[in-house]
């Protein structure tokens, strides 16, 4: 069994900044990847920021330049640091992670629960 856990959402007013958790825990032998993705209301949802081995990032053109991820691989937990909010980020926002289950030594893809993000205007 693997889990992701999803901290840091809330609300902030535009310009504003928050810092997202994901830690995943459970039967995990190894972590391909890691990333955040949102889903606004009434839309499908987007990728926002993914990291491969520890550094290789990227971004949603929306938010290049005002997001970041960063991973602590031994603590299986990424981070997404999000400054100069807009009220157009407004979604709630859902780790993933391509987990290798050490039991089964199998892939798959896993999900948070999501976390709400609302910026004000």
């Amino acid at each position: 069994q693997v889990r992701l856990v999803e901290s840091g959402g809330g609300l902030v007013q535009a310009g504003g900044s928050l810092r997202l958790s994901c830690a995943a825990s459970g039967s995990i032998f190894s972590i391909n990847a890691m990333g955040w993705y949102r889903q606004a209301p009434g839309k499908q949802r987007e990728l926002v920021a993914a990291i491969t081995g520890g550094d290789n990032t990227n971004y949603a053109d929306s938010v290049k330049g005002r997001f970041t991820i960063s991973s602590d691989n031994a603590k299986n937990t990424v981070y997404l640091q999000m400054n100069s909010l807009k009220p157009e980020d407004t979604a709630v926002y859902y780790c993933t992670a391509s987990i290798r289950n050490s039991g089964s030594r199998s892939w798959g893809n896993y999900w948070g629960q999501g976390t709400q993000v609302t910026v004000s205007s």
